[in-house]
């Protein structure tokens, strides 16, 4: 029996040795399936830690971005109302004036530039602070993730500051260009209109359309300057002011503003920025049509349900839609949130912009640069 056994194994013997190499193959094939198996799984949960923790601090980044706005809106209101005061106005017209005539056109004329303006300023703060700290929120992942190994932080605290101080254009030399532009726009629009003359809402909206139009893109022999320049001043400018002792953190504070106004000037926030606009707009002229509906002539309410059509039949003089409009400054600007700015908070491609901006600078690349 052990004889044929032998002879058996003798016989087959290549066979047997293959199977054995083939075996223990299979069994060395297995362990290092299972070592990468067990590999890509923890690198794929190290990617998906990753993404959590920076999708949260994006996330984090954002609510900063909403509170900021509703923390800045008192100042831009302040600043606006400095400018354009249309309540000294109003004072005086009630002590009945020999000019009263005059000052109504002054008030005409301020009341319609000061809603505008705030329209305008109010978009443009919103989507310059969803810039400036979502760059500032890039780096300053970057800076707690990937340059603990003793490297130059990417954004220091002295750095953060004076960056983020650069929003004071808007609030001073920016608001007053743009205040300059609007008021010669409502002027070339508004000038020649009558106080008794009577306005529906659609040609409200056509005259508004008409200051747009000579704002935004320089018809009508409008002072036209880029929309970017409201926000940021010319880069020229910028660095001649700092032109002597730059210090390491004035050299990485000219980037991030340089970096900044390569956001503002490109198409893509071009595009986002009259979104925001007509959004704005739409809100304004929203607001107005509650001052536009018919009214019941046995309780002088307004007829509930009315069709949006109906608007079209309701005209109101100059005179009184004056004061509507002037009002409108403190829905637009309100630091309590209202629907003006959630509106502007909540459109999809704010968001898709601001997601994009801090996609840009929280990847590890811009280190490079």
């Amino acid at each position: 029996m052990f004889s044929s056994t032998w002879n058996f194994l003798k016989r087959h013997k290549r066979k047997f040795v293959f199977a054995g190499v083939f075996v223990g193959g299979v069994y060395v094939l297995g362990k290092y399936a299972q070592k990468k198996i067990r590999d890509m799984q923890e690198h794929e949960a190290s990617i998906y830690m990753a993404q959590a923790r920076r999708q949260f601090h994006f996330e984090s980044n954002q609510r900063t971005c909403n509170m900021t706005v509703l923390s800045m809106l008192p100042t831009l209101r302040e600043a606006i109302v400095h400018h354009l005061n249309s309540e000294n106005l109003t004072t005086l017209l009630k002590t009945k004036p020999a000019n009263k005539l005059e000052i109504w056109e002054d008030l005409k004329i301020i009341s319609f530039t000061r809603t505008i303006v705030a329209v305008y300023s109010t978009c443009m703060l919103v989507l310059l602070l969803r810039v400036q700290l979502n760059i500032i929120g890039g780096y300053l992942y970057l800076d707690n993730s990937v340059t603990k190994n003793g490297m130059m932080p990417l954004a220091p605290p002295d750095v953060q500051q004076q960056y983020l101080s650069s929003i004071q254009h808007l609030l001073g030399d920016g608001l007053s260009g743009m205040i300059t532009a609007v008021k010669k726009a409502v002027q070339n629009t508004l000038g020649g209109v009558s106080l008794k003359q009577s306005l529906s809402l659609q040609e409200l909206e056509l005259h508004l359309n008409q200051i747009r139009d000579q704002v935004e893109k320089g018809t009508g022999g409008s002072t036209h300057r880029p929309l970017s320049w409201y926000m940021m001043p010319d880069e020229e400018n910028t660095l001649a002011a700092q032109a002597c002792g730059l210090t390491a953190n004035d050299v990485i504070t000219i980037k991030l503003l340089n970096e900044t106004r390569d956001m503002l000037e490109s198409p893509d926030f071009g595009t986002v920025l009259s979104t925001c606009f007509n959004s704005g707009f739409n809100r304004f002229l929203d607001n107005m049509a509650e001052f536009f509906r018919p009214l019941s002539e046995a309780q002088g309410d307004p007829v509930p349900g009315t069709a949006p059509d109906s608007l079209s039949h309701v005209s109101l003089p100059v005179a009184k839609i004056i004061p509507i409009v002037n009002g409108q400054i403190h829905s637009i600007c309100s630091e309590i949130p209202s629907h003006f700015v959630q509106d502007l908070l909540m459109i999809d491609q704010v968001k898709e912009f601001a997601a994009n901006v801090y996609e840009t600078f929280s990847t590890s690349h811009e280190l490079q640069k």
